[in-house]
């Protein structure tokens, strides 16, 4: 089935334990990376099983695509949702009843209709997939109420069908909500770790970021992008700033009409935009694969969904960037959003803790990607991946003597205080509030006053990720010593730090024949009004590129080429590449 679709000989890591287990017939929760190729997990079992799989997808604007990829796999699939007729939902139900489809791919809202579980009564339901599984978790991100249907709508069908639910990231106690909420009865869990080894990741911060967007985006001005916003306001400005260099940009946000945010994103899906400028309300579900930068405007609001957003790069599995852009005012944009939208106090404590990691993540000295694998409970992680910013873009440097400087006042300072007041003492700042505390007459007054005072808030932000110092939790938080501090204070600990280095990165060699086969493959995803990832991702035409199959047994060798598409499209590409020779021959 692997080969036969997809076009691979064999499966990436985890995904055969997790369809064996669909296929032993057991509940399963499954936690993989975007681009693990999570759909295949569930799609395969549902070519294997003998009745209809059930597919719960959080975004109705994506099922087509969706479908769409299917169908150009050669597996039979419809979907169903709020854009159809009442009279097209009860054709493609009997359509499905007629064995035509074997994936009908529904929302979760549509679950909680009694219509709706009367008309799927006529199915043999053999397997329910539940992609987005987090959503069902108020502690996860992307909480969906309408996910908390899905339990309900199991218990009331005649016979409980295989369920198995699908995530990118899940802490433990969302892994709980998980196979509580959906009531998994058994379940078996595999998580296939959450490295993505081709991502690159780089924080770059206090940059001047309309410069640093401009600067990047004209050196690669050939490939393709997301670049998140935290406000609307926000995207509006990036867009315009990247119209008016005449860019090919898209725009996507909440509150955008639904006829405009869906002509963007096709034009995106179907490469006729290069960038696209969104709120997180994009992106979920997307299958974009040759997406090959995802850059983050501003802070995001937690470590899932940064990992998530992040992931939406690379998921052809070719090298790709996932770079954050980060300033302080970052982190008051955030708080005002959680002060905006949670009301519940314990939520609203877990946003301010996430936030915090998030702002942990930004200055920490160790590997960024031993941070983020950390963070989701994977252990005997490397200290170095040569893949990111601060394992290849930073020194280490002995910061000893600046952070006795900082423990100091603060001990000196008595009461708990927060970052600003620290760093205007140890500056020297002559604000009224500082002179009133009697801070301007305590010893380390103007003791860094060589320093600037974002370089001292930069340093103080860098111990608090490194645990020499802990901020509270909250809208106003303090600072506060951990145990490491006082060591350094009392043993003279040595304390490492990092600073960062200006580099240069190699620019990628332009290859003709890749663009060749890109141009080919636009003309076939035009002609058959489907994206041209659907036809080809960029890692199948980069294989062409090297191997250059000239005949089908060698054209089956590629990876993504199964019989389905050889048969499609494969006399096409392989005119195309030995075109290309000949012309190289005769120069």
């Amino acid at each position: 089935m692997l080969k036969k679709h997809y076009g691979y000989s064999k499966f990436r890591e985890g995904q055969a334990k997790v369809i064996k287990s669909i296929l032993q017939g057991n509940d399963t929760l499954a936690i993989m990376p975007t681009g693990a190729g999570k759909s295949v997990c569930f799609q395969i079992p549902a070519l294997l099983f003998e009745g209809i799989t059930l597919v719960v997808s959080p975004l109705i604007s994506l099922m087509k695509d969706q479908v769409d990829t299917l169908v150009g796999l050669g597996i039979p699939a419809s979907f169903i949702n709020s854009s159809l007729s009442n009279k097209e939902v009860d054709r493609r139900i009997e359509r499905t009843a007629a064995g035509e489809y074997k994936l009908l791919y529904i929302a979760p809202e549509r679950l909680g209709a009694d219509p709706f579980l009367e008309l799927v009564k006529q199915l043999k339901i053999s397997f329910l997939a539940i992609d987005e599984a987090h959503c069902v978790s108020q502690w996860g991100h992307d909480f969906r109420p309408s996910y908390r249907k899905i339990g309900p709508f199991i218990n009331k069908l005649a016979n409980r069908p295989v369920v198995a639910a699908f995530t990118a990231t899940a802490t433990e106690e969302v892994q709980e909500d998980i196979i509580r909420l959906l009531e998994l009865c058994d379940s078996k869990l595999y998580i296939t770790g959450f490295d993505r080894s081709n991502l690159y990741y780089s924080i770059f911060r206090r940059a001047d970021k309309k410069s640093f967007l401009l600067k990047y985006l004209r050196d690669n001005s050939r490939e393709t992008g997301i670049i998140y916003a935290a406000t609307r306001k926000d995207v509006e400005k990036i867009y315009d700033l990247l119209t008016e260099e005449g860019l090919a940009v898209g725009k996507y946000h909440a509150g955008l009409k639904d006829q405009e945010r869906r002509y963007f994103q096709d034009e995106f899906l179907n490469d006729n935009l290069q960038v696209m400028v969104a709120t997180n309300a994009f992106g979920m579900g997307i299958d974009k694969s040759n997406i090959r930068y995802v850059i983050h405007y501003n802070l995001p609001k937690n470590m899932e969904a940064y990992y998530q957003e992040a992931g939406r790069a690379g998921r052809d599995g070719e090298p790709s960037e996932c770079i954050l852009l980060f300033s302080p005012q970052d982190v008051l944009i955030q708080k005002f959003l959680i002060e905006q939208t949670v009301n519940w106090p314990a939520r609203k404590k877990s946003e301010f803790d996430k936030l915090q990691t998030m702002v942990d993540y930004v200055y920490t000295a160790k590997c960024l990607r031993k941070f983020i694998l950390e963070y989701f409970g994977e252990e005997d992680i490397p200290e170095n991946c040569n893949r990111c910013s601060n394992c290849n873009d930073q020194k280490t440097v002995d910061i000893t003597e600046e952070a006795e400087k900082i423990f100091s006042c603060i001990v000196r300072m008595g009461n708990p205080f927060g970052i600003n007041m620290i760093a205007g003492v140890l500056k020297g700042s002559a604000t009224k509030r500082l002179k009133s505390l009697g801070f301007d007459r305590i010893s380390t007054y103007g003791l860094m006053k060589e320093h600037s005072l974002s370089e001292i808030k930069d340093l103080i932000n860098q111990l608090i990720a490194e645990d020499y110092l802990q901020l509270t939790g909250g809208k106003y938080p303090v600072v506060k010593l951990r145990p490491k501090a006082i060591s350094v204070l009392k043993d003279c600990q040595p304390v490492i730090g990092k600073i960062t280095m200006a580099t240069e990165r190699e620019e990628e060699v332009d290859d003709q024949l890749f663009e060749r086969l890109r141009s080919l493959r636009k003309l076939i995803a035009q002609r058959e009004e489907v994206p041209p990832y659907v036809i080809f991702p960029d890692s199948t035409l980069r294989e062409m590129v090297r191997l250059k199959p000239l005949n089908n047994q060698s054209m089956l060798s590629v990876k993504g080429v199964g019989e389905v598409k050889l048969a499609r499209y494969g006399s096409e590409f392989m005119r195309e590449i030995e075109k290309y020779i000949q012309e190289k021959e005769n120069i």
